[in-house]
């Protein structure tokens, strides 16, 4: 029997990828989007098989309506507070009502069950929201994805295609990062939403790269050497973060403010997933740093 799945922020990038995915395996797909959003991003949706339900994320019985049916919702909700804690608190109870035994939250990151209070403000919305799940008497599935491969197009001091430069902190020239590719990630999530069996967390990486790694790829498939620069202590670092927050209380309504861009690096470098998940769907082909850079 086909597998009901429901996607909240399915018109979103990583969202929108994940309802392909669920189409691609066979599954049924629902779809629970905010008033107001794009209207062609709807007709998408429902052109692709999709019944889409425009909802007010408040209103916790048309939640629950939506949910009747349905074998597991998928989270790929973003933003801040009202997002992360209210409004997946409010899916959450309106799966809860409808009696779905399954729930994947947008935890589609680094593992930030290893990683201080105050050090990542959005991992800190997601570890908020985590508590609340815990607590609930539904199966709960994370999937941490370490970061998302397109940031080594971004030009960010990591990988500074501008100044040609690599930048790594304290003496982590050959700490492995943890990327994965959207596209990865939404293949894994759908397995991982149709597996009654999926454990609470699943650790996952397309691929494994270092600083001095991306030196030698730089080489490769930039034609220049890039300098390997020391961006100074991950004390120093983690103080900086702070000072450069505090400093700027607008970005707290910032989905992505300079700071929290930066601590986005810093746990980068602080965390990476000790063991893996990759092989618990083998048929899925991972892509390689050299496709994302």
């Amino acid at each position: 029997m086909k597998k009901t799945i429901l996607v909240a922020g399915a018109t979103g990038n990583l969202g929108g990828r994940i309802v392909k995915a669920l189409i691609k395996e066979g599954a049924e797909v629902k779809a629970i989007v905010r008033k107001g959003s794009d209207p062609k991003k709807i007709e998408a949706l429902r052109n692709l098989g999709v019944s889409v339900t425009p909802i007010d994320m408040t209103n916790i019985s048309k939640i629950a309506t939506a949910c009747i049916g349905v074998s597991c919702v998928v989270s790929a909700l973003a933003g801040l507070k009202e997002v992360i804690i209210d409004g997946q608190k409010n899916l959450l109870e309106g799966a809860i009502q409808a009696g779905v035994p399954r729930f994947i939250p947008s935890d589609f990151c680094t593992d930030f069950t290893i990683i201080p209070e105050g050090e990542n403000r959005n991992f800190d919305l997601r570890k908020e929201f985590k508590e609340h799940l815990d607590k609930s008497q539904i199966k709960a599935t994370s999937i941490f994805n370490g970061c998302f491969s397109d940031i080594l197009r971004y030009n960010t001091p990591l990988f500074d295609t501008n100044n040609k430069t690599i930048v790594y902190y304290d003496d982590k020239m050959d700490w492995e990062m943890d990327f994965t590719s959207m596209d990865d990630t939404a293949a894994f999530t759908t397995l991982a939403s149709i597996d009654d069996d999926a454990p609470r967390d699943l650790r996952i990486a397309s691929f494994r790269v270092s600083p001095n790694d991306l030196v030698q790829l730089s080489e490769q498939n930039k034609n220049q050497k890039f300098e390997l620069v020391n961006g100074g202590s991950m004390e120093g670092f983690s103080a900086y973060n702070k000072s450069q927050r505090a400093a700027n209380p607008k970005g707290e309504m910032e989905l992505y403010a300079s700071w929290q861009q930066s601590q986005y690096v810093y746990s980068m470098f602080l965390a990476n997933h000790s063991n893996l998940d990759n092989d618990r769907y083998p048929n899925l082909q991972w892509a390689s740093v050299e496709e994302n850079i």
